[in-house]
C-alpha cells in the first residue's frame, strides 16, 4: 500500500483542511505521486479547495498541479451493519485503485466521528491531528484538572486513536506514527499558550503522540481558499502573490512553516525519493 497520511480531529475549525491541501502540494512539489481522499460528506472543504483550484487554472490558461481526488459514497442504507459494510468496500476499492498509481494518499476526516472516520484512522501510517490553542479543542485529547493542569485521563478521540491502533496492529502489525501540531497559533506568546504546550508535553509521553510544528494564524491562508491556490504557487510567475513577484515576509515566514511541518513528519517514501537517480 502507498503510505496513508490521515488528518483527523473531532472537532471542526482546525484547519484540517488547509493543513491537508498544503501537504499534499507539498509532496507534489516533492516529486511524489499524490492522491487524497476527502471524507467529510457534509463540508467537504478539501474537494471545494480542489474544485477552486481547477476553475483558477481553467481561467488562467495555466496548469496547476493536482492530486488524484476521490470521495467514496457514502450509503443509504437504513441499516446499520450493511451501511458499514458498503462504506468499508468503497474505501477498501478506492485504496485497490490507487495501490499502485500513487506514493502516499492524504484522508482528509470529518470534524466528527462516524464509521468511515474511524476505519481511515486504523489504516493511517501518520496521523496529524491539528488543534487550535484552547483548552477547548485540547478536551478532546485528555481531562485536565483546571487547578493544577494534571492529566486525569484520556478524552473521546485519544480513546478512539488507542482503538485504531490496536485495529492496525491485528491487521498488519503495523504501526500509526501520531503527530499532534498547533496551528493558528498567534505571534505574540502567551501564558495560555504556554500552559498548553506543559500539558500537550506531558500528554505526549503518557498516550503516544509527539508534537510537531504548525501553521500560524494568516489571513493568506484564508484567501488562498477561494483560488484553490497554496502558499506554493505564490512564487509562479504566472500566479503572483497580489499581483507582485516578491512575497512578503509573512508568506516567507509561512512557507518555512511548511516545510518545517513536511520534514517533521519524517515520511520514509519522501526520504526514498531523495536517493533516486536523477537524469
Amino acid at each position: 500500500m502507498p503510505h496513508i497520511i490521515v488528518l483527523g480531529n473531532e472537532k471542526g475549525g482546525s484547519g484540517k483542511s488547509t493543513t491537508a491541501m498544503h501537504i499534499i502540494l507539498s509532496l507534489i512539489e516533492d516529486d511524489l505521486d499524490i492522491a487524497s481522499i476527502d471524507l467529510d460528506f457534509r463540508q467537504q472543504t478539501l474537494s471545494r479547495y480542489l474544485e477552486n483550484r481547477e476553475e483558477f487554472a481553467r481561467e488562467r490558461g495555466i496548469h496547476l498541479p493536482m492530486p488524484i481526488h476521490r470521495v467514496p459514497e457514502r450509503s443509504e442504507s437504513p441499516v446499520v451493519e450493511k451501511a458499514q459494510a458498503e462504506e468499508r468496500e468503497g474505501l477498501e476499492n478506492i485504496f485497490s485503485e490507487l495501490r499502485d498509481k500513487v506514493d502516499i494518499i492524504v484522508i482528509d476526516c470529518p470534524g466528527s466521528d462516524n464509521y468511515l472516520s474511524r476505519l481511515a484512522h486504523s489504516h493511517a501510517d501518520t496521523l496529524i491531528t491539528p488543534m487550535n490553542d484552547s483548552f477547548v479543542d485540547l478536551d478532546l485529547l485528555a481531562r485536565i484538572d483546571a487547578d493544577s493542569l494534571a492529566i486525569e485521563g484520556p478524552s473521546i478521540y485519544s480513546e478512539m486513536v488507542w482503538e485504531s491502533r490496536k485495529r492496525r496492529a491485528m491487521r498488519d502489525r503495523g504501526a500509526i506514527d501520531w503527530i499532534i501540531i498547533r496551528n493558528r497559533i498567534a505571534s505574540l506568546e502567551a501564558r495560555n499558550m504556554q500552559r498548553i504546550r506543559q500539558v500537550l508535553n506531558d500528554l505526549g509521553r503518557r498516550i503516544g503522540f509527539r508534537s510537531g510544528p504548525g501553521l500560524s494564524e494568516r489571513v493568506i491562508y484564508r484567501e488562498l481558499f477561494l483560488k484553490g491556490l497554496t502558499l506554493l504557487d505564490l512564487r509562479r510567475s504566472d500566479i503572483g502573490a497580489d499581483g507582485v513577484e516578491e512575497l512578503t515576509l509573512s508568506q516567507v515566514a509561512a512557507r518555512q512553516e511548511l516545510r518545517c511541518l513536511i520534514d517533521d513528519l519524517h515520511l520514509p517514501v519522501r526520504e526514498r525519493t531523495a536517493l533516486r537517480p536523477t537524469g
